[in-house]
């Protein structure tokens, strides 16, 4: 069954709190991790506490400096992806990966639109999932980019059983077109904005499913 993950950007902990209030429902949490340095934003730069109940917690790091990150932070959560594109040197890819096993987490690779896939192809066999981003990453409500969607089946060419999720511009009228191409979806302001986000999960989970 496809699911559905809603994010979370906040500048505060007293944001993180009421966005997290809204979207309590879901089993899996999508927490957006900006430096101001990777992306223009800042989300979730400062030591953050998550509530005590139990849920999984997936980290979607668009920071310069992954390693420094995942060393501080890694016990908070149960899924961990950093872009591709923090790196220009492949043996910096490769550690990051390891750092995150050695900590016992699951391992995603990020994607931009515009990265080819063939920078991911070696190392297929070695993450859990690659985060598909069909929006330029860093902020809520951004445009949707279709053409990004075409990458998913090389993906699984490299890997049938890597898991792909998308990100960005997720609602119910692109979901329809996206559903075919991914295991998750990450949702952020459709689902954040709505009268109520529980009711906009299940709405999304059930177009995704259909």
């Amino acid at each position: 069954m496809k699911s559905i993950i809603p994010s979370i950007i906040a500048k505060s902990q007293k944001e993180f709190d009421e966005c997290f209030e809204k979207v309590k429902s879901a089993s899996m949490i999508h927490l957006d991790i900006m430096d101001g340095k990777f992306v223009r934003q800042q989300s979730l730069n400062f030591p953050f506490k998550l509530p005590r109940e139990k849920r999984d917690y997936q980290a979607h790091l668009m920071v310069k400096h992954p390693l420094a990150w995942i060393d501080k932070n890694a016990h908070k959560v149960d899924t961990i992806i950093f872009h591709i594109e923090s790196y220009n040197k492949f043996a910096k890819i490769e550690e990051t990966i390891d750092l995150i096993k050695k900590h016992h987490k699951k391992v995603g690779i990020a994607l931009n639109p515009l990265t080819p896939v063939k920078s991911i192809q070696h190392l297929a066999k070695k993450i859990n999932l690659v985060l598909l981003m069909t929006v330029r990453p860093g902020k809520y409500g951004s445009r949707f980019i279709p053409s990004a969607l075409k990458k998913a089946n090389k993906i699984k060419s490299f890997n049938p059983k890597i898991k792909i999720q998308i990100d960005g511009g997720i609602n119910d009228k692109t979901i329809v077109r996206a559903r075919k191409y991914a295991d998750a979806f990450v949702s952020g302001s459709y689902v954040k904005n709505a009268e109520s986000s529980k009711e906009a999960i299940r709405e999304l989970s059930g177009i995704a499913n259909s």
